[in-house]
């Protein structure tokens, strides 16, 4: 079960670093330029497949993690 855990882990991190750079957009708040920030920018394609792949690994890692501290 550990090297699910492990697995998971590593993958996690790959989908994160392959996320588009979205920290930049909150960057702006500092400076002002906030419109891009608060605009509804809807993620298609293979974009909405790595965020959602992220949310299920993340949820697992969450779940594996607990069962493996009882």
């Amino acid at each position: 079960m550990e090297i699910v855990l492990i697995i998971i882990s590593v993958l996690l991190i790959a989908l994160v670093l392959l996320q588009s750079n979205k920290a930049s957009d909150a960057g702006q708040i500092i400076t002002g330029g906030n419109s891009m920030l608060m605009s509804q920018m809807k993620e298609r394609g293979a974009e909405k497949f790595i965020t959602r792949l992220t949310y299920v690994l993340g949820f697992l890692f969450i779940i594996i993690s607990l069962f493996l501290s009882l």
